[in-house]
């Protein structure tokens, strides 16, 4: 940068700070002088006057031109201006371009120096009075600021070069040197702060100042660095709150607002951002005051400031920015200067100031008084002040606006009323259209007791139900009447209801209460004033009041009608009164059947320790079963007379279920087994206790304990179907099946298989099934003889002669003999000493297993050695090719036999379901079938 001299020289040709050239003695001056000169041109004072010489020309302006202007005693160079001050206070700058005047400024006092900036837009000057100013010349009109603190022992002044737009300078003299900082656009105006001071060595002398460093020229020539207080912050990062505050302080009033949101934006501290916050707005920095505002998540302050982010004009920009800072005043006077005056208008109705509202409407918008009126009366009124309210409403009557003189006519009947003119109020509210109006206007009637007036309006506004009310205070009970059908208030109707029982319309009160939905006091008029209990009766059914029910029940009472009383308060679940009422009365049993399945555990538990005081333990150990007293059922249950021994043993198998608990499982286990009393029971009672519990194996057990039983019995249909059960249910849990049960279920299901195909006449088929059956006549010892003469009967008429001799030689041993039917007894003996021992071959058919062939009534493969599955309609093994299922117990049988079974039975021969011949289909893939099937592996001969 070219170095630039700012030379001042007075009249008394005293030494310049810096450096000058002597002139020669020339014709042109006259006597020698001081010039200031920059690069093209040369300035020199001499008797008050100024001669400004461009270096590559011989021409010579001489200053100032206009002698009013006085003498000149300073002046100033700048690379495009020349600046002058005079004794007369005038301070002008000139462009040396074109010669011309830029600005002239008039002070008050004479001017003693002035220091510009090098653009020339600034100029710090000093008078006689050794105050010093910042002259502006950049605006429209000239703006002169007052230094604060200035010293009067100034000798010069630095701009500073770095970003010289932001107006920072300092004034020095021998000692100090001070920093200013112009703030030119604020919502404040311009003004000039001092942003701090620092000692100066008397040998140095400053040269230049660049971003707070100042260069000094020495004694001996050389220069020097000093940077200034002001701006150490920037080389310094604050890590301390108070530090950081320090240095937000400073770059603020050095206008560098940009800085300070660095700081800030690294220590989110909410005191400093809304410190720089609100220095951004001071300043009219609207970008910078959003970024700090959502740095503190102020949404609101952010919502608000987008909205004005777009305006251009400073004036309306800094009404609005001195809005947010609560400056209404400020605020004001800006938006009045502004190309929006009404800006100021609507601020103030916004916050309510509405006298200072009115006042700007009469200069600004006199169509407005009318609207501002209203709502200044309407705060009036809410604040109490309801002579100036009723003032104000007058005010805002206007024929424009029917909506707003509806409004302000309602305030004025609503004022009217308030400060006492009564009639006038009610007249006014009465004409109004306003159904709402005369709700308040009758509000405002019954607080003064004006209770005619108020019901009347009341009525007129159709609010029935406060009529109704105001009516009742005015003891009006026919108005009352008429308007009952339109009230909806259930206090309303109940106010009324006994008003009216007290005067003895007991009809009309209960037709009341009945609207009031008070059903006890309805209950209570219909027992004791109407007599009518089934219509009391009905009501408590429909609502279940427990206070009626209670009001009820004792007036069944006083008629010893104990069923009813007890009904109904079990009915509006008053279960704790019903008890005792039973209990008084004996009518426990008719309490429990009442309560039924609505009843708690509580009320479980008292009937069953009812039950169980008078001895009825089947009924005690029912009730504690269903309060699930699971123990206490039991023990009762166990008590049960022989009589009753069925039903509580079925009872006690449900409680054991569902209690869970291995103690009582045991304890019902040893009273069946006979080890709690000697006795044991009938073990069907232990199959079901085994198969509810579903301990199936022990349930196998005691089924073929059962069947067996049954076998010996001869009961064979019983014991086929207990059989029947138990498999199914063994199968359907996947539990393994015994082979004993497995060969039980077959034997008997082959001996009932042979009866019906002895019946169908198939004596082939019923001969093979008896054989069976009498290779194992040991399992049915009730019936050996006939079993084993049927088998020879029917193994004689199918030509299995063989057979038939060996089952005759059988029946003729002494034991058989004698039980020998005389009419079969000639021919069983002739097969003994005649014998003919020709069989019919059985026919050879595959193993469904393995496909090896063999006799297809053997169940045993000799090939595989499994069991093979028969047919439920022949006996006979089951073929891979012609299987089917039964549909409702999925055992299997030949298609084609089990089709032929069915042209003549209608039944399935194993479960005894009805089936059609229809619903059997041919399964085509048995093999699930025979994976789930009992196959297991044997090594002796099947039966």
């Amino acid at each position: 940068m070219k170095r630039r001299s700012n030379l001042k020289s007075s009249e008394k040709n005293t030494q310049p700070v810096n450096s000058a050239k002597k002139l020669k003695n020339t014709e042109d001056f006259g006597a020698t002088s001081i010039s200031c000169p920059n690069s093209k041109y040369t300035a020199v004072l001499l008797k008050g006057k100024v001669q400004l010489r461009q270096e590559d020309t011989k021409g010579v302006k001489s200053f100032p031109a206009d002698k009013s202007q006085g003498r000149i005693l300073c002046h100033a160079l700048t690379t495009d201006f020349f600046h002058y001050g005079t004794d007369s206070g005038h301070v002008v700058c000139v462009s040396l371009k074109d010669g011309k005047t830029v600005s002239s400024f008039t002070h008050t006092v004479g001017v003693r120096e002035v220091f510009p900036a090098q653009r020339g837009k600034h100029l710090v000057f000093t008078d006689e009075k050794k105050s010093g100013y910042l002259l502006s010349t950049s605006t429209e009109s000239d703006s002169c600021l007052e230094l604060p603190d200035f010293s009067p022992t100034i000798t010069g002044a630095l701009w500073d070069s770095w970003h010289p737009e932001r107006g920072v300078f300092a004034a020095y003299d021998h000692e100090k040197v001070y920093v200013y900082a112009l703030h030119k656009l604020t919502i404040y105006g311009s003004w000039v702060s001092l942003v701090g001071s620092e000692c100066l060595h008397p040998s140095k002398k400053p040269m230049s100042l660049e971003n707070g460093v100042l260069t000094c020229q020495l004694a001996s020539g050389q220069t020097s660095k000093l940077t200034l207080s002001t701006h150490s912050y920037l080389k310094q990062a604050g890590s301390s709150s108070s530090k950081l505050s320090k240095q937000l302080t400073r770059a603020v009033m050095l206008n560098r607002l940009d800085e300070g949101l660095d700081l800030v934006r690294t220590h989110t501290k909410e005191r400093l951002l809304k410190k720089l916050g609100k220095a951004c707005l001071i300043h009219m920095e609207v970008e910078l005051a959003i970024q700090v505002y959502q740095l503190s998540q102020n949404v609101s302050m952010v919502s608000s400031l987008e909205a004005i982010r777009g305006i251009k004009e400073n004036k309306l920009l800094a009404g609005h920015l001195a809005v947010f800072l609560g400056e209404y005043n400020l605020a004001q006077d800006h938006y009045l200067s502004s190309s929006c005056p009404l800006a100021a208008l609507e601020m103030r109705r916004d916050l309510s100031h509405w006298e200072k509202a009115l006042k700007l409407a009469k200069d600004l918008a006199e169509d407005q008084i009318p609207y501002i009126s209203k709502e200044y009366a309407a705060h009036l009124e809410q604040t109490g002040d309801f002579l100036k309210a009723l003032a104000h409403y007058k005010n805002g009557l206007t024929h424009n606006n029917q909506e707003h003189s509806e409004a302000c006519q309602a305030g004025v009947a609503r004022m009217l009323i308030t400060v006492g003119d009564i009639r006038g109020g009610v007249a006014k509210a009465i004409q109004h259209p306003s159904r709402v109006l005369k709700q308040e206007c009758g509000a405002l009637l019954e607080s003064v007791r004006q209770l005619s007036q108020a019901a009347q309006l009341y009525e007129m506004g159709q609010y029935y139900d406060q009529a109704a009310l105001v009516y009742m205070q005015c003891k009006d009970w026919a108005k009352v009447g008429e308007l009952l059908p339109h009230v909806s208030s259930l206090k309303t109707h109940q106010r009324y209801a006994k008003a009216m029982e007290a005067n003895g319309k007991y009809k009309v009160a209960a037709q009341a209460y009945k609207r009031a939905e008070d059903w006890d006091n309805l209950t209570r008029i219909l027992l004791d004033h109407l007599n009518n209990p089934e219509a009391a009766v009905h009501v408590v059914r429909q609502t279940k009041s427990k206070e009626g029910a209670k009001m009820v029940a004792r007036f069944f009472l006083l008629r010893k009608n104990y069923d009813s009383a007890i009904r109904i308060l079990v009915l509006c679940q008053c279960n704790d009164e019903a008890f005792k009422l039973a209990q008084q009365h004996r009518q426990v049993e008719v309490f429990a059947e009442i309560i039924g399945a609505e009843a708690t555990q509580d009320d479980y538990g008292n009937i069953a320790r009812y039950f169980e005081a008078e001895k009825n333990h089947l009924q005690a150990g029912y009730y504690f079963h269903l309060g699930k007293q699971y123990r206490g059922a039991l023990e009762n249950l166990l008590m049960c007379d022989s009589t009753e021994d069925g039903l509580a043993v079925d009872m006690a198998i449900e409680v054991v279920c569902q209690a869970k608990d291995i103690c009582l499982t045991d304890q019902l286990i040893d009273y069946l087994t006979g080890k709690t009393d000697s006795k044991p029971k009938d073990p069907v009672h232990l199959f079901r206790l085994y198969m509810a519990l579903q301990r199936h194996t022990e349930a196998a057990h005691v089924a073929n304990s059962i069947a067996s039983e049954q076998l010996c019995s001869g009961n064979y249909r019983v014991s086929h179907d207990l059989l029947f059960k138990m498999y199914r249910e063994l199968l359907d849990h996947k539990t393994d099946i015994s082979t004993e049960m497995s060969t039980n279920l077959m034997l008997l299901h082959s001996y009932l298989l042979a009866k019906i195909h002895v019946k169908r006449g198939d004596h082939l088929k019923a001969a093979h099934l008896l054989s069976r059956v009498s290779e194992n006549i040991r399992m049915f010892p009730a019936h050996v003889v006939p079993i084993l003469t049927s088998a020879v009967i029917e193994c004689q008429r199918a030509g299995l002669r063989n057979s038939a001799f060996n089952h005759a030689v059988t029946l003729m041993r002494p034991d058989n003999r004698k039980q020998i039917q005389q009419k079969y007894k000639r021919k069983i003996e002739d097969i003994v000493r005649h014998p003919h021992k020709s069989e019919v071959v059985d026919d050879m058919t595959p193993c469904p297993v393995c496909g090896s062939l063999l006799p297809q009534n053997e169940l045993l493969c000799t090939s595989c050695k499994s069991n093979l599955p028969y047919c439920i309609a022949t006996g006979q093994h089951m073929l891979r090719e012609d299987w089917s299922v039964c549909p409702h117990c999925d055992f299997p049988a030949l298609h084609s036999q089990f089709l032929l079974l069915l042209k003549t039975e209608k039944a399935c021969p194993m479960c005894c379901q009805t089936l059609g011949a229809d619903e059997v289909k041919k399964i085509s893939d048995c093999s699930k079938y025979l994976a789930t099937a009992n196959l297991n592996r044997r090594t002796t001969a099947s039966p």
